[in-house]
């Protein structure tokens, strides 16, 4: 594991090098780290992380964006994730997986009461409606194992939350 500064991403190069697949699940908040700080960490960490990789050897790489991700959202975060999956398809790796899950129910070390709400009210519909508006983040990581021992056909594969969650629980 190689701690890096994501301010001086340039300098940490080496932590890039010689890896076959690069996982990025790198993201923050609006309300965290504000409008700016969120396109920073959310679209330019992860385009600049993407870049390092694939200078660095890296065949394929594994991103996680979300569900309704669209470059031209009236939105702020669906349009920066839009934003990133192209950025990082334009880096030029062998293959690019790019998960799109719903809303991801985990625990959280810091206090999101409306995510807390959200999540909660989610699990329940989760029981009619499995697949549909959120998935547990074990799943995704597993889904995104999977990808990678079993790779697709193509360059790109855009995998939305059902399919991560087929993928999640072979």
């Amino acid at each position: 594991q190689a701690v890096v500064d994501f301010e001086r991403l340039g300098e940490h190069a080496a932590a890039f090098q010689g890896h076959d697949v690069g996982f990025c699940c790198l993201g923050t908040t609006r309300a965290k780290a504000g409008a700016a700080g969120f396109v920073r960490v959310d679209r330019d960490y992860v385009a600049q992380a993407a870049e390092l990789a694939r200078a660095g050897g890296c065949k394929h790489f594994v991103l996680q964006s979300s569900q309704g991700a669209n470059q031209h959202s009236r939105f702020l975060y669906l349009r920066v994730k839009g934003e990133v999956e192209n950025l990082v398809q334009a880096v030029g790796f062998d293959c690019c997986t790019i998960f799109r899950p719903a809303v991801l129910l985990c625990r959280r070390q810091e206090s999101r009461p409306t995510e807390w709400i959200a999540q909660k009210f989610l699990g329940i519909v989760a029981w009619v409606f499995p697949t549909a508006y959120s998935v547990p983040v074990e799943t995704v990581a597993r889904a995104m194992v999977a990808v990678v021992l079993q790779p697709g056909e193509g360059k790109v594969e855009v995998l939305e939350n059902g399919a991560i969650h087929k993928l999640g629980r072979a």
